[in-house]
Parts: structure tokens; sequence; C-alpha cells
């Protein structure tokens, strides 16, 4: 656990690893608690929630745990969890992880072929599911040689789907002894999100958990308070869900509240948290754009007293309305699949700079290289990287030993991004490798121009991206979702651009808006910058050929 401190230096100093020869998620997260103590709160939206304790999950997934291994499965063997934020979602990795297996989080609003490729790259031997879901993968079976059993919640009365799983509970002993995993054992796979090419399994071991520690308690002020309760509405198929909130809360024995509509809907989310009396939460960047739209939100009520959010940096727009919203600051942290939450900031002992998402969390070695590995000095801008050998770090992509070799420069890994520390440490986030833009010499990351684009009163949402032009190499094109009540007109068009130029830079300004609809987002809620590059290319080289549905919301497919 971070150490309670009054500056970052001090907690710098006094902070060291402490990761033990065997550990098994499962045994900490669950087996290790007060049974008597509330695990999850699961508002389902007919009625009164359900709870569980931590003794309920022990007994639950004990069940699981003995089941699957009747079922034939052994050490290693994947685990499909398509699920979404429910009970049985936690029962089947915590059976997985005490049995030895190795867990897959799947996204319930994957399609066919997203969930085909994953399934058939992880060589999954079972899948845990609902009845949609059973519907899907009844159409995959031919393609998944692997896929031996698909165990139902609610299973159809004439069990056509596959495998019942309450049947499979009930006649399971709720005694199981948990396989002696080591730290460095493998635990879950977790695929990216695909921005770029087909997915790619992240195949992490048992002690990312303990990884990922430091970077979720810096950004909630270190340590838990009684009271606190956790909820996000990123789904546990991602990190951002799984091991940003769910895992890390019952590490210190908290409760979690388990709710996310099929849509996000920023103002209940509002009224969610001040329901259940919700004290901390992960909102994505997205999320908190959206509930920015909320009018008059002072009267909902809340009791928080920690926001974390990460994906993409927020800028001082988002963190002034934060503190209006929510009456203090929210923390951001940085990281990705392969190698997450290491770096971000609390407020309380880091002064927040707006753009930048912090310092290294202690523990974590972040550094701004040069194509060839070499840290690079304070304000120069590179690849953004993590020394190997933290704990927090993938053990590779499955069955993919060329994609990983490609990740890394010597000792480090490199994230894909770039940015610049500054001379106090601070780190500057520029865009992805792919997303900066190269206009007249300048090399532009859209993270400020879209920060500054959503300050104007007319601007819901807004991606920066660079399109090709014959003079700059790239000109800065903003695609913007208006407000409500907004028309677009040229004239708004203009004045946007003003807007941009007067409050950064000439070279900044975008000088082609285009009004759409939606923005083209990943499953994760991030902006698919590449697409909207992607559609813009396609209309210069055909400008008479109409684009089918331009701006859609889309989702990734491998």
């Amino acid at each position: 656990m971070l150490p309670k401190a009054n500056s970052y230096e001090e907690c710098l100093a006094n902070f060291s690893w402490a990761i033990p020869d065997h550990y098994n998620i499962g045994v900490d997260v669950c087996d290790r608690q007060d049974p008597t103590a509330r695990a999850l709160i699961f508002d389902h939206g007919q009625g009164e929630p359900d709870v569980w304790t931590f003794g309920d999950f022990k007994k639950a997934s004990n069940k699981l745990a003995n089941a699957l291994t009747a079922l034939g499965l052994n050490t290693g063997d994947r685990v499909g969890i398509l699920l979404g934020q429910r009970p049985e979602t936690a029962t089947g990795h915590l059976a997985c992880f005490k049995a030895g297996l190795i867990s897959i989080p799947l996204f319930t609003l994957f399609g066919p072929d997203a969930l085909q490729f994953r399934l058939a790259n992880a060589e999954a031997k079972a899948v845990i599911t609902d009845r949609a879901g059973a519907e899907t993968l009844a159409t995959l079976r031919g393609t998944l040689p692997a896929l031996a059993h698909v165990i139902v919640i609610q299973q159809s009365s004439d069990g056509s789907d596959g495998l019942s799983y309450e049947s499979l509970i009930d006649k399971a002993s709720d005694q199981f002894t948990p396989v002696p995993s080591k730290a460095d054992d493998p635990a879950l796979v977790i695929y990216t999100s695909g921005t770029t090419g087909n997915p790619k399994g992240a195949l992490h071991a048992h002690r990312v958990l303990l990884g990922h520690l430091p970077g979720v308690e810096f950004p909630h002020d270190f340590a838990p308070q009684k009271g606190d309760l956790f909820w996000t509405p990123a789904d546990w198929a991602w990190i951002g869900g799984l091991l940003d909130v769910l895992l890390p809360a019952w590490h210190h024995g908290l409760p979690v509240l388990a709710h996310r509509a099929r849509k996000f809907d920023p103002e209940e989310a509002f009224h969610l948290m001040a329901k259940h009396s919700v004290r901390n939460t992960f909102l994505p960047p997205t999320a908190l754009k959206l509930m920015r739209q909320v009018p008059d939100v002072a009267h909902i009520g809340h009791q928080l007293r920690s926001v974390a959010s990460g994906g993409e940096t927020l800028g001082a727009e988002l963190l002034d309305w934060g503190r209006d919203a929510f009456g203090l600051t929210i923390n951001e942290f940085y990281g990705q699949t392969e190698c997450n939450l290491v770096v971000g900031n609390n407020s309380r002992v880091l002064p927040v700079r707006p753009g930048s998402m912090g310092k290294a969390i202690p523990g974590h070695s972040v550094a701004v290289i040069d194509p060839s590995g070499t840290p690079l000095p304070p304000g120069e801008a590179g690849l953004i990287a993590i020394h190997t050998g933290d704990p927090v770090m993938f053990l590779g992509y499955l069955n993919n030993p060329e994609a990983t070799a490609d990740k890394f420069i010597g000792d480090w890994l490199v994230t894909g991004d770039t940015g610049q520390i500054d001379g106090e440490g601070y780190l500057w986030f520029a865009g992805r490798d792919d997303d900066v833009i190269t206009s007249a010499g300048y090399r532009i990351g859209p993270a400020e121009i879209e920060d500054c684009l959503l300050k104007h009163p007319a601007v819901q949402m807004a991606a920066a991206i660079g399109v090709p032009d014959p003079l700059r190499t790239e000109a800065v094109k903003a695609c913007i979702v208006l407000s409500p009540g907004q028309e677009a007109t040229a004239e708004l068009a203009k004045e946007i651009q003003s807007f941009v130029k007067t409050q950064l830079a000439a070279h900044e300004y975008p000088r082609i808006v285009e009004f759409v609809e939606a923005l083209p987002m990943t499953t994760t809620g991030k902006i698919m910058r590449r697409v909207l590059r992607q559609e813009a290319v396609e209309r210069l080289e055909n400008p008479h050929r109409e684009l089918e549905n331009p701006h859609r919301d889309k989702e990734e497919k491998p």
C-alpha cells in the first residue's frame, strides 16, 4: 500500500514493492477477506439491489472452480467470461484464478467477428455467458474447435444453448483448495481495443493486481476509508473496470456497486451515485464530457470523495467543471492495457497542471525516450516508455511473439504514445504515434486542440485530426458534435476557428471544420481518430462519392 504522505517526494521516498513469490488474485481479493463484509451491491434496475458478501463469493467461486475442473479444464486453459457488471462475472474470474485457469474478459456488445477472433486467438475451452451471449456463440461454434463448453446463466428451457450455470453450481461442493500459483503465473488475457489492426491479447500474471495498487491508491487519495464504495460505468470486460476498480477495491475489502446500463446515460450516472452514496469512482473522459452537458446537477447531491479518470487528458475546462460539479479535483491517471496506471495525479500532494497527467506513480520508472531507447532530457518530445521489471507489466501478447518483441526497445516498453516530461517531472501527453499532426513544420498533438474546442459553448464533443494538405503536409481538421439547440452554419465554423486561433496559436487552429452527428468510438470510449482520418482521405480522393453512414457510432472489428 502507498504510504500516507504530505508530499509527492515523501511518498516516493517511502515506497517499495513487496511482491511475494506465491500469490493468487482470487485468494487475495476473496478468500482472505471478512466473509461477513459487503462485497457487491448489484443494482439490476428491478426493485431492491442484491447484496453479496465476500463469504457468498467464496462459496460461489469454489463451487464454480470445482465445476470447471470436473469438466476437464486444466491449469493454463483459457475461459471466456462474456457478461456485464453482475455477480456471476466476478464469480467467474475468481473461480478461474483459484483453479489456475486463465480468464478472458469479453465485452457483451461485441459482435460475432470480434468474439470469434478473440476466442479463436485464445483457444478458449469454455465461455461463461447469458442467453444473449449464447445465441451469438451458437453461430460461431463451427469456427471455434477448441471451445468445448458454453456455460449459460438462466439456460433456455430446452438446454440447446449450452450447460446450465445454475445446475453446475448447485451440484458442486463449496470447498476448494486453490492452486498454489506463483506471482508470475498467468492469470488473465485482456485484449487491446484494436485501434490499429487486429486486437492483441495482453497476457497478465497474478502480480498484475499488486502492480495496479499504487496507481489506484494514488488518485483515490491513498488509503481506503470507512464508508468507501466504488463504482465505474466502465465495463468489467476492460482493464479500467476490472483492474482499476473491482479487484483493487476488493483487495482492500471495500464494496463495489455493480450497475452498467447498455448505453451510458449521464444524468442517470449522477442519480445512481447519489442513490447508493458512492464515494469513489472512475469516470472515463468521454463520460465526463457527457456529464458536463447535464444542467443543474447541484440539486442531485453526492457523497464523492475521489474521482479518477484516464484514457485521454482532460484539460482545464473539464477540470474546472469537475470542481464545480463534484466539489473536488478529478485526478487523472495514465497507462495502457499492457502496463497500466504508471502515471497519475493526487491533488492533495501534487499540484495539478491542466493538460498534464501528473508524475510517475511511486514504484514505476517512466521516461520519454528516442527511437534508440535513450532517455531524453526534460522538455524534449519522444516516446513514452516504462522500464522493464515493473510488476504491472504484461507477460507478452498471447500467441504473438513478434508483436511482443516490437513492443520493446531495449529495456523499455514503448506505449506507442508521444509526449514529454518537464523539468519538474510532469508528463505531458502529445498523442498516439499516428495521431500527431505535422503541419508546416509543427508537430501538433490533438488533445490540446480538443480541449480548447470544448471550451466553446456550441461544442459538445470534438476530435482533431490531420488531413493531407499540399502546402503544409497536413492541415488541422476539427470534427465537432454540436451542443443541443446549436445550428451548423458557416458562420459558426468561422467563429470556432477564430476562437481556437485566439486561445491557442495560429498554427493550431482547425483550417477545416466539419459538423457531425457523432464521433466514431472504440468500445472503451476512446475517439477513433484513425477512422476520421481515413474518411477524410477517401473524400479527398473521391469527393463526389457519398460515404456510407460516414459519422455513425462505430465499433472496432478485427
